[in-house]
């Protein structure tokens, strides 16, 4: 598979050859979605934690006496329907919301994701963004709206929320700090992609594409043993 790569200018300025293996893979929607259900799982903190009518303090008088007063018998002032008694049914931090997901399934996953991205055009692949040593915001601004007017890439002009996840092959602290305050950018170590990360953002932007793309391929090989 073949795909243009382009400047910091929007400009073409040569190919890329992209392995079949991680972009050209069928949809598989079941796949996709058993995994970004179990990562999302797995980022909760399961520190949610309410008390039952045993924990809370007080309540050890029975408020009044059982007949006479009028009013409905009470035994405790723990029970649920008081305020500031237990609650019931509440969430409990012992919970595990922890889900397994195989090494297979999460690399055939992004693959997957991967390539609908690909054939939706909505990845862009790019050479090496250099910011020199010192970090640019104003010089990442300009390149986000100079790939705005590549075609298929326009909503990332005026965008103020995260509409592109930049891969990068390794860490750059200048490029990461140029493009940390431009809303439009979120930015992914290639080993660090997951499908969430794919699904969850209109375009990819793949830098030195290239090196990111060998990076991927060597992470997402699916050994047959």
């Amino acid at each position: 598979m073949k795909n243009p790569t382009y400047n910091a200018k929007g400009e073409k300025k040569g190919e890329v050859t992209l392995p079949e293996s991680v972009f050209g893979l069928s949809w598989n929607g079941d796949l996709v979605h058993q995994v970004m259900h179990a990562i999302q799982a797995n980022a909760r903190a399961g520190t949610a934690d309410t008390k039952g009518r045993a924990e809370v303090r007080g309540g050890g008088k029975k408020p009044w006496k059982q007949k006479g007063t009028g009013r409905a018998r009470h035994g405790s002032s723990r029970s649920p329907i008081w305020s500031g008694g237990g609650v019931t049914h509440g969430p409990l931090a012992e919970k595990n919301y922890k889900q397994k997901v195989n090494k297979k399934m999460a690399q055939k996953a992004l693959a997957t994701a991967l390539s609908a991205k690909v054939k939706k055009g909505h990845v862009l692949f790019v050479s090496a963004l250099d910011f020199g040593t010192t970090p640019k915001a104003k010089d990442a601004a300009a390149i986000v709206q100079a790939f705005a007017t590549i075609s298929g890439f326009e909503k990332l002009a005026k965008a103020r929320t995260p509409k592109a996840v930049l891969v990068v092959p390794a860490l750059d602290k200048v490029l990461s700090k140029s493009f940390r305050n431009i809303p439009q950018i979120e930015i992914s170590l290639a080993k660090d992609l997951n499908t969430l990360d794919v699904v969850n953002r209109q375009y990819l932007i793949v830098t030195d594409a290239e090196n990111t793309v060998d990076v991927l391929a060597k992470r997402l090989v699916i050994s047959k043993k």
